[in-house]
Protein backbone atom coordinates (compact mmCIF):
# COMPACT_ATOMS: atom_id res chain seq x y z
CA UNK A 1 0.00 0.00 0.00
CA UNK A 2 2.94 2.36 0.58
CA UNK A 3 3.33 2.78 -3.19
CA UNK A 4 -0.20 4.17 -3.48
CA UNK A 5 -0.22 6.38 -0.37
CA UNK A 6 0.40 9.53 -2.42
CA UNK A 7 -2.31 8.53 -4.90
CA UNK A 8 -4.91 8.13 -2.15
CA UNK A 9 -3.90 11.52 -0.70
CA UNK A 10 -4.31 13.15 -4.15
CA UNK A 11 -7.68 11.38 -4.51
CA UNK A 12 -9.03 12.74 -1.22
CA UNK A 13 -7.72 16.25 -1.90
CA UNK A 14 -9.06 16.12 -5.48
CA UNK A 15 -12.55 14.99 -4.44
CA UNK A 16 -12.79 17.76 -1.83
CA UNK A 17 -11.60 20.37 -4.34
CA UNK A 18 -14.01 19.08 -7.02
CA UNK A 19 -16.95 19.24 -4.61
CA UNK A 20 -16.12 22.80 -3.48
CA UNK A 21 -15.53 24.00 -7.07
CA UNK A 22 -18.79 22.47 -8.31
CA UNK A 23 -20.79 23.97 -5.45
CA UNK A 24 -19.18 27.36 -6.12
CA UNK A 25 -19.75 27.38 -9.89
CA UNK A 26 -23.04 25.42 -10.02
CA UNK A 27 -24.80 25.14 -6.65
CA UNK A 28 -26.13 21.67 -5.69
CA UNK A 29 -23.90 19.93 -8.27
CA UNK A 30 -21.19 18.80 -5.84
CA UNK A 31 -22.16 15.12 -5.67
CA UNK A 32 -22.49 14.91 -9.44
CA UNK A 33 -18.97 16.36 -9.71
CA UNK A 34 -17.69 13.65 -7.34
CA UNK A 35 -19.23 10.98 -9.56
CA UNK A 36 -17.70 12.50 -12.73
CA UNK A 37 -14.26 12.84 -11.13
CA UNK A 38 -14.35 9.22 -9.93
CA UNK A 39 -15.44 8.00 -13.36
CA UNK A 40 -12.73 10.03 -15.16
CA UNK A 41 -10.00 8.80 -12.81
CA UNK A 42 -11.00 5.16 -13.38
CA UNK A 43 -11.17 5.81 -17.12
CA UNK A 44 -7.68 7.36 -17.09
CA UNK A 45 -6.19 4.34 -15.27
CA UNK A 46 -7.89 1.96 -17.71
CA UNK A 47 -6.67 3.93 -20.74
CA UNK A 48 -3.14 4.25 -19.38
CA UNK A 49 -2.47 0.80 -17.93
CA UNK A 50 -0.26 -0.04 -20.91
CA UNK A 51 1.41 3.35 -20.41
CA UNK A 52 2.43 2.22 -16.92
CA UNK A 53 4.15 -0.87 -18.38
CA UNK A 54 6.06 1.24 -20.92
CA UNK A 55 7.01 3.74 -18.21
CA UNK A 56 8.32 0.92 -16.03
CA UNK A 57 10.60 -0.28 -18.85
CA UNK A 58 12.25 3.15 -19.11
CA UNK A 59 12.17 3.92 -15.41
CA UNK A 60 14.30 0.84 -14.67
CA UNK A 61 17.17 2.59 -16.51
CA UNK A 62 16.83 5.88 -14.59
CA UNK A 63 18.63 6.86 -11.40
CA UNK A 64 16.80 7.30 -8.08
CA UNK A 65 16.83 11.11 -8.32
CA UNK A 66 15.00 11.19 -11.63
CA UNK A 67 12.63 8.43 -10.53
CA UNK A 68 11.60 10.70 -7.65
CA UNK A 69 11.27 13.66 -10.03
CA UNK A 70 9.06 11.53 -12.27
CA UNK A 71 6.60 11.28 -9.36
CA UNK A 72 6.90 14.94 -8.28
CA UNK A 73 7.77 17.13 -11.26
CA UNK A 74 6.25 14.55 -13.60
CA UNK A 75 2.83 14.58 -11.98
CA UNK A 76 2.81 18.39 -12.02
CA UNK A 77 3.62 18.36 -15.76
CA UNK A 78 1.05 15.63 -16.38
CA UNK A 79 -1.73 17.39 -14.49
CA UNK A 80 -1.17 21.11 -15.08
CA UNK A 81 0.87 20.84 -18.27
CA UNK A 82 -0.85 18.15 -20.33
CA UNK A 83 -4.38 18.12 -18.88
CA UNK A 84 -4.85 21.89 -18.55
CA UNK A 85 -2.17 24.09 -20.15
CA UNK A 86 -1.37 22.09 -23.32
CA UNK A 87 -4.95 22.10 -24.72
CA UNK A 88 -5.14 25.84 -23.99
CA UNK A 89 -1.88 26.47 -25.86
CA UNK A 90 -3.06 24.42 -28.85
CA UNK A 91 -6.44 26.18 -29.00
CA UNK A 92 -4.69 29.57 -28.73
CA UNK A 93 -2.37 28.70 -31.64
CA UNK A 94 -5.10 27.43 -33.96
CA UNK A 95 -7.81 29.92 -33.04
CA UNK A 96 -5.52 32.99 -33.18
CA UNK A 97 -6.42 33.91 -29.59
CA UNK A 98 -4.18 34.82 -26.66
CA UNK A 99 -3.49 32.20 -23.98
CA UNK A 100 -5.26 34.41 -21.40
CA UNK A 101 -8.38 34.64 -23.59
CA UNK A 102 -8.48 30.87 -24.07
CA UNK A 103 -7.95 30.29 -20.32
CA UNK A 104 -10.91 32.60 -19.63
CA UNK A 105 -12.99 30.64 -22.15
CA UNK A 106 -12.03 27.36 -20.48
CA UNK A 107 -13.18 28.65 -17.10
CA UNK A 108 -16.20 30.76 -18.07
CA UNK A 109 -17.48 29.70 -21.52
CA UNK A 110 -16.82 25.97 -21.59
CA UNK A 111 -19.03 25.28 -24.62
CA UNK A 112 -17.06 27.67 -26.80
CA UNK A 113 -13.78 26.27 -25.46
CA UNK A 114 -14.93 22.71 -26.18
CA UNK A 115 -15.88 23.84 -29.71
CA UNK A 116 -12.38 25.19 -30.35
CA UNK A 117 -10.86 22.05 -28.89
CA UNK A 118 -12.99 19.95 -31.22
CA UNK A 119 -11.65 21.92 -34.20
CA UNK A 120 -8.04 20.97 -33.34
CA UNK A 121 -8.90 17.36 -32.51
CA UNK A 122 -7.57 15.87 -35.77
CA UNK A 123 -4.05 17.42 -35.66
CA UNK A 124 -3.73 16.69 -31.94
CA UNK A 125 -4.52 12.99 -32.13
CA UNK A 126 -2.45 12.63 -35.32
CA UNK A 127 0.59 13.97 -33.45
CA UNK A 128 0.01 11.54 -30.58
CA UNK A 129 -0.80 8.65 -32.90
CA UNK A 130 2.36 9.17 -34.99
CA UNK A 131 4.55 9.31 -31.88
CA UNK A 132 3.00 6.11 -30.46
CA UNK A 133 3.21 4.37 -33.83
CA UNK A 134 6.97 5.01 -33.88
CA UNK A 135 7.27 3.40 -30.43
CA UNK A 136 5.33 0.37 -31.71
CA UNK A 137 7.38 -0.03 -34.91
CA UNK A 138 10.72 0.56 -33.18
CA UNK A 139 9.99 -2.17 -30.65
CA UNK A 140 8.84 -4.89 -33.06
CA UNK A 141 11.38 -4.08 -35.81
CA UNK A 142 14.24 -4.22 -33.30
CA UNK A 143 16.83 -6.80 -34.42
CA UNK A 144 18.00 -7.29 -30.81
CA UNK A 145 14.56 -8.39 -29.59
CA UNK A 146 15.07 -11.97 -28.39
CA UNK A 147 11.72 -13.03 -26.98
CA UNK A 148 8.43 -13.12 -28.92
CA UNK A 149 4.88 -13.36 -27.63
CA UNK A 150 2.77 -13.66 -30.83
CA UNK A 151 5.47 -15.40 -32.87
CA UNK A 152 3.49 -15.60 -36.13
CA UNK A 153 3.43 -11.79 -36.23
CA UNK A 154 6.46 -10.67 -34.26
CA UNK A 155 9.08 -12.79 -36.06
CA UNK A 156 8.12 -11.53 -39.57
CA UNK A 157 8.04 -7.95 -38.24
CA UNK A 158 11.52 -8.32 -36.80
CA UNK A 159 12.85 -9.67 -40.11
CA UNK A 160 11.83 -6.40 -41.78
CA UNK A 161 14.60 -4.74 -39.79
CA UNK A 162 16.95 -5.52 -42.70
CA UNK A 163 15.35 -2.52 -44.47
CA UNK A 164 16.96 0.67 -43.21
CA UNK A 165 14.59 3.16 -41.50
CA UNK A 166 11.70 0.75 -41.96
CA UNK A 167 9.92 2.18 -38.90
CA UNK A 168 9.97 5.68 -40.41
CA UNK A 169 8.81 4.34 -43.79
CA UNK A 170 5.82 2.57 -42.22
CA UNK A 171 4.92 5.61 -40.13
CA UNK A 172 5.01 7.91 -43.18
CA UNK A 173 2.94 5.42 -45.19
CA UNK A 174 0.37 5.43 -42.38
CA UNK A 175 0.20 9.24 -42.58
CA UNK A 176 -0.24 9.09 -46.36
CA UNK A 177 -3.14 6.65 -45.97
CA UNK A 178 -4.67 8.85 -43.28
CA UNK A 179 -4.53 11.87 -45.61
CA UNK A 180 -7.02 10.22 -47.98
CA UNK A 181 -9.74 10.46 -45.32
CA UNK A 182 -9.02 13.95 -43.96
CA UNK A 183 -11.09 16.99 -45.11
CA UNK A 184 -9.19 19.29 -47.47
CA UNK A 185 -9.07 22.19 -45.00
CA UNK A 186 -7.30 20.02 -42.37
CA UNK A 187 -4.88 18.03 -44.55
CA UNK A 188 -1.87 20.33 -44.05
CA UNK A 189 -2.37 20.66 -40.28
CA UNK A 190 -2.80 16.89 -39.84
CA UNK A 191 0.22 16.07 -42.02
CA UNK A 192 2.44 18.58 -40.19
CA UNK A 193 1.29 17.26 -36.81
CA UNK A 194 2.16 13.71 -37.89
CA UNK A 195 5.60 14.79 -39.13
CA UNK A 196 6.29 16.56 -35.84
CA UNK A 197 5.32 13.42 -33.91
CA UNK A 198 7.69 11.24 -35.97
CA UNK A 199 10.59 13.73 -35.88
CA UNK A 200 10.21 14.35 -32.15
CA UNK A 201 10.33 10.62 -31.47
CA UNK A 202 13.47 10.20 -33.61
CA UNK A 203 15.24 13.11 -31.88
CA UNK A 204 14.42 11.99 -28.34
CA UNK A 205 15.10 8.31 -29.07
CA UNK A 206 18.46 9.10 -30.71
CA UNK A 207 19.61 11.28 -27.81
CA UNK A 208 18.35 8.68 -25.33
CA UNK A 209 20.27 5.86 -27.06
CA UNK A 210 23.42 8.00 -27.30
CA UNK A 211 23.37 8.88 -23.60
CA UNK A 212 22.54 5.28 -22.70
CA UNK A 213 25.61 4.08 -24.61
CA UNK A 214 27.80 6.68 -22.86
CA UNK A 215 26.36 5.69 -19.47
CA UNK A 216 26.99 1.99 -20.18
CA UNK A 217 30.62 2.67 -21.12
CA UNK A 218 31.16 4.67 -17.93
CA UNK A 219 29.47 1.94 -15.90
CA UNK A 220 31.71 -0.69 -17.51
CA UNK A 221 34.83 1.30 -16.54
CA UNK A 222 33.76 2.33 -13.03
CA UNK A 223 31.55 -0.63 -12.22
CA UNK A 224 27.79 -0.47 -11.57
CA UNK A 225 24.74 -0.11 -13.77
CA UNK A 226 24.12 2.49 -16.47
CA UNK A 227 21.42 5.03 -15.52
CA UNK A 228 19.67 7.75 -17.48
CA UNK A 229 18.58 11.15 -16.16
CA UNK A 230 16.87 14.10 -17.82
CA UNK A 231 16.53 12.55 -21.31
CA UNK A 232 14.85 9.47 -19.88
CA UNK A 233 12.52 11.75 -17.91
CA UNK A 234 11.72 13.79 -21.04
CA UNK A 235 11.05 10.60 -23.04
CA UNK A 236 8.58 9.40 -20.38
CA UNK A 237 6.79 12.75 -20.33
CA UNK A 238 6.38 12.69 -24.12
CA UNK A 239 4.97 9.16 -23.96
CA UNK A 240 2.56 10.28 -21.25
CA UNK A 241 1.59 13.29 -23.37
CA UNK A 242 0.80 11.08 -26.36
CA UNK A 243 -1.26 8.70 -24.23
CA UNK A 244 -3.15 11.53 -22.53
CA UNK A 245 -4.27 13.35 -25.69
CA UNK A 246 -7.11 10.98 -26.45
CA UNK A 247 -8.21 10.89 -22.81
CA UNK A 248 -8.21 14.68 -22.48
CA UNK A 249 -10.26 15.15 -25.65
CA UNK A 250 -12.62 12.30 -24.82
CA UNK A 251 -13.23 13.65 -21.31
CA UNK A 252 -15.16 16.59 -22.79
CA UNK A 253 -17.87 14.11 -23.81
CA UNK A 254 -18.42 13.46 -20.08
CA UNK A 255 -17.98 16.98 -18.68
CA UNK A 256 -17.37 20.45 -20.09
CA UNK A 257 -15.79 21.77 -16.88
CA UNK A 258 -12.01 21.84 -17.39
CA UNK A 259 -11.35 21.98 -13.63
CA UNK A 260 -13.40 18.84 -12.98
CA UNK A 261 -11.77 17.14 -15.97
CA UNK A 262 -8.27 18.09 -14.78
CA UNK A 263 -8.96 16.78 -11.25
CA UNK A 264 -10.34 13.46 -12.51
CA UNK A 265 -7.48 12.88 -14.95
CA UNK A 266 -4.95 14.00 -12.33
CA UNK A 267 -6.11 11.34 -9.88
CA UNK A 268 -5.88 8.70 -12.61
CA UNK A 269 -2.43 9.92 -13.69
CA UNK A 270 -1.17 9.72 -10.09
CA UNK A 271 -2.33 6.11 -9.77
CA UNK A 272 -0.63 5.25 -13.08
CA UNK A 273 2.65 6.71 -11.77
CA UNK A 274 2.32 4.83 -8.48
CA UNK A 275 1.65 1.63 -10.42
CA UNK A 276 4.76 2.31 -12.52
CA UNK A 277 7.00 2.67 -9.44
CA UNK A 278 5.43 -0.48 -7.95
CA UNK A 279 6.19 -2.50 -11.11
CA UNK A 280 9.79 -1.26 -11.16
CA UNK A 281 10.47 -2.12 -7.50
CA UNK A 282 8.69 -5.48 -7.69
CA UNK A 283 10.56 -6.40 -10.90
CA UNK A 284 7.19 -7.12 -12.50
CA UNK A 285 8.47 -6.99 -16.08
CA UNK A 286 11.11 -9.62 -15.29
CA UNK A 287 8.58 -11.87 -13.58
CA UNK A 288 5.95 -11.54 -16.34
CA UNK A 289 7.97 -11.61 -19.55
CA UNK A 290 5.22 -10.85 -22.06
CA UNK A 291 3.81 -7.75 -20.36
CA UNK A 292 5.95 -5.37 -22.42
CA UNK A 293 4.89 -7.18 -25.61
CA UNK A 294 1.22 -6.76 -24.71
CA UNK A 295 1.76 -3.10 -23.85
CA UNK A 296 3.42 -2.41 -27.22
CA UNK A 297 0.63 -4.17 -29.11
CA UNK A 298 -1.79 -1.99 -27.14
CA UNK A 299 0.22 1.07 -28.19
CA UNK A 300 -0.06 0.05 -31.84
CA UNK A 301 -3.84 -0.35 -31.57
CA UNK A 302 -4.14 2.95 -29.69
CA UNK A 303 -2.22 4.73 -32.46
CA UNK A 304 -4.60 3.29 -35.07
CA UNK A 305 -7.63 4.26 -32.95
CA UNK A 306 -6.28 7.82 -32.67
CA UNK A 307 -5.92 7.98 -36.46
CA UNK A 308 -9.47 6.66 -36.91
CA UNK A 309 -10.77 9.23 -34.41
CA UNK A 310 -9.68 12.05 -36.76
CA UNK A 311 -12.81 11.20 -38.79
CA UNK A 312 -15.02 9.04 -36.56
CA UNK A 313 -15.71 9.21 -32.85
CA UNK A 314 -14.36 6.15 -31.06
CA UNK A 315 -16.00 5.30 -27.69
CA UNK A 316 -13.64 5.43 -24.70
CA UNK A 317 -14.70 1.91 -23.74
CA UNK A 318 -13.08 0.63 -26.96
CA UNK A 319 -9.95 2.75 -26.56
CA UNK A 320 -9.36 1.59 -23.00
CA UNK A 321 -10.82 -1.89 -23.41
CA UNK A 322 -8.56 -3.00 -26.27
CA UNK A 323 -5.40 -1.98 -24.42
CA UNK A 324 -6.51 -3.55 -21.15
CA UNK A 325 -7.47 -6.84 -22.82
CA UNK A 326 -4.11 -7.07 -24.63
CA UNK A 327 -2.14 -6.40 -21.43
CA UNK A 328 -4.26 -8.93 -19.52
CA UNK A 329 -3.72 -11.55 -22.24
CA UNK A 330 0.03 -10.92 -22.08
CA UNK A 331 -0.12 -11.23 -18.28
CA UNK A 332 -1.94 -14.59 -18.50
CA UNK A 333 0.53 -15.81 -21.16
CA UNK A 334 3.38 -14.87 -18.83
CA UNK A 335 1.86 -16.88 -15.98
CA UNK A 336 1.40 -19.90 -18.29
CA UNK A 337 5.01 -19.52 -19.49
CA UNK A 338 6.32 -19.34 -15.90
CA UNK A 339 4.28 -22.40 -14.94
CA UNK A 340 5.73 -24.38 -17.87
CA UNK A 341 9.28 -23.40 -16.93
CA UNK A 342 8.64 -24.37 -13.32
CA UNK A 343 7.25 -27.78 -14.36
CA UNK A 344 10.26 -28.37 -16.62
CA UNK A 345 12.66 -27.60 -13.76
CA UNK A 346 10.77 -30.00 -11.47
CA UNK A 347 10.90 -32.67 -14.19
CA UNK A 348 14.65 -32.18 -14.63
CA UNK A 349 15.22 -32.49 -10.87
CA UNK A 350 13.17 -35.69 -10.75
CA UNK A 351 15.08 -37.15 -13.72
CA UNK A 352 18.42 -36.30 -12.13
CA UNK A 353 17.39 -37.99 -8.90
CA UNK A 354 16.35 -41.12 -10.79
Amino acid sequence: MRYFRGSFFVTIAGLILAYLWAEHSHPNSGFMALFIVTFLSILEVTLSFDNAVINAMKLEKMNDTWRHRFLTWGIAIAVFGMRFLFPILVVAAFANLTIIDVAKLALSDVDKYAHYLHLVHAPLVTFGGAFLLMIFFSYFFNAEKERHWIKSLEIPLQKLNCIKYIDVVFALLSLMILQRFIPENQKVAVLMAGFVGIILYLVIDSISNLLEDIAEKKAAIMGGTAKLGFIGFLYLELIDASFSLDGVLGAFAISKDIIIISIGLAIGAMFVRSLTIYMVDMKTLKQFLYLEHGAHWAIGFLAIIMFVSTRHEVPEVITGGVGLILVLCAFISSIVHNKKEQNEKIREICENKN
